[in-house]
């Protein structure tokens, strides 16, 4: 089983900047990537960016340019550096494992974490 727990969330000014983590404990089958997910009130979850084991990424275009997905290996942590902030980022931000493709397809599984709230104020 995975296990995964979120951290990093918080209020900041439009402009600024924050940065997530999630931390993933435990394997499962199928699982070589991280996706970071967005829910906010009203809208469907989507999809922000997913990183492969092997370090390849992918972004939606609402966030290209202003977020980064990484991974540290060694303390099985996938971060999101969130920068440029817009009021229209705020939500609350899950991370998934999950499967990523060939072709930058990301395939979410059912492990998530627990969801950390990021506000965005203008």
């Amino acid at each position: 089983q995975v296990q995964l727990v979120e951290s990093g969330g918080g209020l900041v000014q439009a402009g600024g900047s924050l940065r997530l983590s999630c931390a993933k404990s435990g394997s499962a089958l199928n699982i070589n990537a991280i996706g970071w997910y967005r829910q906010a009130p009203g809208n469907q979850r989507e999809l922000v960016a997913a990183i492969n084991n092997g370090g390849t990424t992918n972004y939606a275009d609402s966030v290209k340019g202003r977020f980064t997905i990484s991974r540290d290996n060694a303390k099985n942590t996938v971060y999101l550096q969130m920068n440029s902030l817009k009021p229209e980022d705020t939500a609350v931000y899950y991370c998934n494992a999950g499967t990523y493709y060939t072709g930058s397809y990301y395939r979410s599984r059912d492990y998530w974490g627990q969801g950390t709230q990021v506000t965005v104020s203008s």
